[in-house]
C-alpha cells in the first residue's frame, strides 16, 4: 500500500493554503476554470524546461556536477518524473506523462519554487553541494503536493461545489472535467474535503487468479475527518477477492460502476454502522466509496477488522 503523501501539520497546511491562494491572486486566476496552469508558472517566475530535455537534458546537468558516479544519476533519474532546479528556476517534467498527471505535477514543481521557505532551503543546498535531510525532503514532497492541489482545485471552490451535489462517486467524476484534474485526484479530493464522513478504497485493477477468480491489492485510502471521528483509520484488508463483500462488488470487464449496496462498519467503541457502498473504475485503477447512513440492520453485510 502506498504511503501517506499529503498530510501535514495544521500550522504548515495553512502556510501552504495561504500561498496557492496567493499564487492564484498573482496569476490572476482566482475563480479561473480550469486553473491556467502556464500562467502559474508565469507568476511563479520559472520556467518549463523543452519535453526533449526531461532526459537529456536532465542527465547532462547532474552528469556534470555528479561526474564520478554518473552511471548511478542515470539509473536514478530514470525513476524521476519531475525535477525543480533551484538555481534556474527550471522545472522539468515526463513528456511520457497523462495530460492531468503532468499538470498537477508541474503545479507540484512549481510549488518548490513559490514556497518561500522551500525556495530559499534549496537554493541553499545547491549552493553549497549538500543534500536535502530525508525527513525535510518528505515534508517538503507533502507540502508540494498540497501547494499542487490547492491551487488546480482553487482552495475550496471544489469542495464547496462538490457539497452542493448529490453524495455520489459520479460528483468528483463529472467536476473534474471542470477543474482540469485527474478523476483519481478528484476522488481523493472529494472524500478528503467533504463535509460528510466518507471514506474511498483505491484499488489497483484486478488481476485473474487461478482458483480465486481475481485479486485486487489495496493502493491507499483517503477519508474525510467526519469519518476519522466516527472510525479512526479501519484495518483495511490489503487484498480484495470475490469472496468478500467489498471484492464481490468490484467492476468487472466492460463494467465502469457497480450499484450501490449495503455493507457494516464498525466504529471505534464496537458499534455497528450501516453503510453504502458504491464502486466505479477508470480503467487504472478501483475506487469503492463508502459512507455510514443509520444503525445495523439485520439485512446488511458485516465487515470486521481486525
Amino acid at each position: 500500500m502506498k504511503k501517506d503523501d499529503s498530510s501535514l501539520p495544521q500550522d504548515s497546511l495553512f502556510a501552504v493554503k495561504k500561498q496557492a491562494k496567493k499564487a492564484l491572486e498573482k496569476a490572476g486566476v482566482l475563480g479561473v476554470f480550469p486553473t491556467p496552469v502556464d500562467q502559474i508558472l508565469n507568476a511563479a517566475e520559472v520556467i518549463l524546461a523543452p519535453e526533449a530535455y526531461f532526459s537529456e537534458g536532465m542527465f547532462n546537468k547532474f552528469k556534470q556536477k555528479f561526474a564520478g558516479v554518473a552511471h548511478l544519476v542515470k539509473k536514478a533519474l530514470s525513476k524521476v518524473v519531475g525535477l525543480f532546479d533551484a538555481v534556474g528556476r527550471i522545472i522539468y517534467v515526463d513528456i511520457t506523462l497523462h495530460e492531468s498527471k503532468k499538470k498537477f505535477l508541474k503545479l507540484h514543481e512549481t510549488g518548490h519554487s513559490f514556497l518561500p521557505w522551500q525556495a530559499k532551503a534549496y537554493a541553499l543546498i545547491e549552493d553549497c553541494e549538500q543534500t536535502l535531510d530525508p525527513d525535510i525532503a518528505d515534508q517538503f514532497d507533502r507540502e508540494a503536493n498540497i501547494f499542487a492541489k490547492e491551487v488546480l482545485f482553487q482552495c475550496d471552490s471544489f469542495s464547496k461545489e462538490a457539497s452542493d451535489h448529490k453524495f455520489s462517486i459520479k460528483t468528483p467524476i463529472n467536476l473534474s472535467k471542470k477543474y482540469g484534474a485527474s478523476i483519481y485526484s478528484s476522488i481523493r479530493e472529494y472524500v478528503r474535503s467533504h463535509h460528510r464522513a466518507c471514506t474511498v478504497l483505491v484499488l489497483d485493477m484486478p488481476v485473474l487468479m487461478e482458483g480465486k477468480g481475481f485479486v485486487s491489492m489495496l493502493r491507499r485510502f483517503e477519508s474525510s475527518s467526519g469519518f476519522i471521528e466516527i472510525f479512526g483509520q479501519p484495518q483495511w484488508p490489503h487484498t480484495y477477492s470475490p469472496d468478500d463483500p467489498i471484492g464481490a462488488m468490484l467492476p468487472i470487464g466492460k463494467q465502469r460502476f457497480s450499484a450501490p449496496r449495503n455493507i457494516t462498519l464498525f466504529d471505534m467503541n464496537g458499534a455497528e454502522h450501516e453503510c453504502i457502498a458504491e464502486a466505479f473504475t477508470q480503467t487504472y485503477q478501483v475506487f469503492v466509496l463508502i459512507t455510514p447512513i443509520s444503525i445495523l440492520t439485520s439485512k446488511s453485510v458485516i465487515i470486521p477488522f481486525f
